[in-house]
């Protein structure tokens, strides 16, 4: 029974979306992709739908993410009150969910700009936002209005606390100062001049007269009755603990937590990556989740092993903020999502392996190609290898090093019985023969109208075409098309003006669409007709990220995949997190394969999903 508790609670939460809106869901496609060792998956696998089969790559343990919340903009903050969230977008507002379900509660509206920074009042009943529209603003939970709204920076507001007794408000800003403000009148009664473009600015847990703050690499802590310094210390004050008795502290690649009150050091822990830019303790003092780009480490304080208890991965975009909530941690990114993670949720009671779903040892999925109608897929790794997978059985058929290791964009296409492999490197296109393992020939982009501007980015994207007969190259402002038998130039067309922000390149056939993340702007092209000019089809707005069309209506998202119908809006199918954080993927209406960060493959046969 506790084994059917436990996991049930996992799948609800990972698909409560789709449940909520349409209970069959769960058999239809919550259960078959559930992990294989679960007790769920493996007492109901006789009564899964014909819906969805995966062929390979299903996950054999619940991840430790288990539930994510997509956001209408990017977020640089969040902050957690017991069970409730209050997320800061870029977009003005300020997003209220439910720590334990993910539902979004309410919006708080009301800045004019980012809103860069957030904190709870001790007792939950106010939020203090501070944004890049100079402002602090103290919030009502319980109505949601602006209680007082606190003029006096002349530049963006990039941290905000408030004191243990609710008196005083703290704010950072990049103008320099620290600005002290009484709650009741709204007055700034002190402003301490700094010499950092930021402060960051935390109240001790326990003594409300006791400001912590940090600026210019150096951690100090304020004493607000006498207006003086009593403490000083290396590296950024990034965090205390609930009870005050500690804080930590971030030098370079180390992390250390020390006393509050002797200084002494309690732990140190050696950070793998520099660039730590947030930082939390757990409810209960014991454990400590610092970020840096993407990752997130978790470290026990009390344990002498100095490497982290768990290590999640699962954000697009580095993670910008992170807070535990009564019973998770939570983490929000500018990849406009909020991800919930358990802490020691892996399943302990496996099922023998499944040599299907056994990950191959390789490089991460630089690229993958679907060819249906020859039954295969293939990945294209870091590496330089070149895996075939048969998509009935999901077992690779074979595999061929190439000499396109570290490259950025390769992509490979079985064409005319011929596998042929294509990369980029120092501004040429190599097309390889990868069974003959010998070069056809190497191509050199060229600047058209327009692109005549400094950039090292050169080269964006690299593709080839359905039919195997061309490969496309996006180039600065321009798509190239060249031919893959001849290495002529086949067709140029500019899309934009100026270095494009990470475009992505997707081909239908001869069609190819550019997509814009940033201004989520699509563009279409035909380089269907032999030696005439490419043909612009349309230029249509789109929310996804990622985008392959069936029948020119429906999309797949990257972030969270999943396929939706872009007429009525209607998400008809989408993986959990476990499934979901995928270097490229593509999809034909029935087969949906992806390639992961971990090297790993999963093949997906998806039945009547479109009707």
């Amino acid at each position: 029974m506790c084994q059917w508790t436990t996991d049930s609670q996992r799948l609800i939460l990972e698909h409560l979306d789709m449940i909520s809106s349409s209970p069959s869901y769960i058999y239809d496609f919550a259960l078959p992709i559930s992990p294989s060792s679960s007790w769920l998956h493996q007492y109901y696998k006789t009564e899964f739908s014909q819906e969805i089969r995966v062929v390979k790559g299903g996950p054999a343990e619940w991840g430790m993410c288990f539930h994510t919340v997509l956001l209408d903009d990017r977020s640089e903050v969040l902050t957690c009150w017991k069970d409730t969230i209050a997320v800061g977008l870029h977009t003005r507002s300020i997003v209220i969910l439910n720590a334990i379900t993910g539902i979004k509660v309410a919006i708080h509206s009301g800045h004019t700009s980012w809103v860069r920074s957030l904190v709870f009042s001790p007792d939950g009943t106010s939020l203090v936002s501070g944004s890049d529209d100079n402002t602090i603003k103290l919030w009502d939970m319980q109505t949601g209005g602006v209680v007082k709204t606190f003029w006096g920076h002349r530049g963006f507001v990039v941290s905000v606390s408030i004191s243990a007794d609710c008196t005083t408000i703290a704010s950072g800003s990049d103008d320099q100062t620290i600005r002290l403000w009484d709650i009741q009148t709204g007055e700034c009664h002190h402003i301490i001049q700094q010499y950092s473009v930021r402060s960051y600015v935390y109240f001790s847990p326990l003594d409300p007269k006791l400001l912590i703050f940090s600026s210019g690499g150096k951690s100090r802590q304020w004493d607000i009755d006498g207006q003086r310094i009593v403490s000083e210390s290396d590296g950024p004050h990034i965090a205390s603990s609930q009870d005050g008795a500690q804080f930590v502290v971030c030098n370079k690649s180390v992390v250390t937590v020390q006393s509050s009150n002797s200084r002494e050091i309690v732990a140190k822990f050696p950070m793998p990556k520099k660039g730590i830019r947030c930082c939390c303790f757990s409810p209960d003092n014991r454990i400590i989740a610092a970020a840096a780009g993407i990752t997130v480490y978790i470290w026990d304080i009390t344990s002498s092993d100095p490497h982290p208890l768990e290590t999640f991965i699962g954000h697009a975009i580095n993670v910008s903020s992170l807070a535990f909530s009564s019973s998770f941690l939570i983490s929000t990114s500018q990849d406009k999502s909020v991800k919930f993670w358990q802490i020691g949720a892996s399943s302990t009671h496996p099922v023998p392996a499944d040599p299907n779903s056994m990950p191959l040892a390789s490089a991460p999925v630089k690229s993958i190609a679907l060819q249906a109608k020859d039954g295969i897929a293939i990945s294209n790794h870091s590496d330089g290898m070149v895996r075939v997978w048969d998509i009935l059985t999901g077992l690779c058929e074979i595999s061929f090093q190439t000499p396109a290791k570290d490259s950025n964009w390769i992509d490979t296409h079985l064409t005319d019985g011929r596998l042929i492999s294509v990369w980029c490197t120092d501004k040429k296109i190599c097309i390889w023969d990868t069974e003959k393992g010998e070069l056809l020939r190497a191509v050199h982009t060229v600047n058209a109208p327009g692109d005549n501007y400094d950039s090292d980015g050169g080269i964006k994207d690299l593709r080839i075409s359905g039919d195997g007969s061309k490969v496309f190259c996006l180039y600065k402002n321009s798509i190239q098309a060249w031919s893959i038998w001849t290495g002529e130039v086949e067709g140029r067309v500019m899309h934009g003006s100026g270095p494009p922000p990470d475009p992505l390149l997707v081909i239908d056939g001869l069609k190819v669409w550019v997509h814009f993340p940033i201004s989520k702007s699509t563009m279409e092209w035909d380089f269907g007709a032999l030696g005439s000019s490419p043909v612009k089809l349309s230029n249509m707005p789109q929310n996804g990220t990622h985008l392959d069309f069936i029948g020119g209506i429906r999309m797949w998202r990257s972030f969270l995949p999943g396929v939706q119908d872009t007429v009525t809006g209607r998400v008809v199918f989408q993986l959990p997190e476990r499934l979901a954080r995928c270097s490229d993927a593509q999809w034909d209406g029935q087969y949906l394969v992806a390639g992961y960060n971990s090297g790993e493959v999963l093949i997906l046969e998806c039945n009547h999903v479109l009707d």
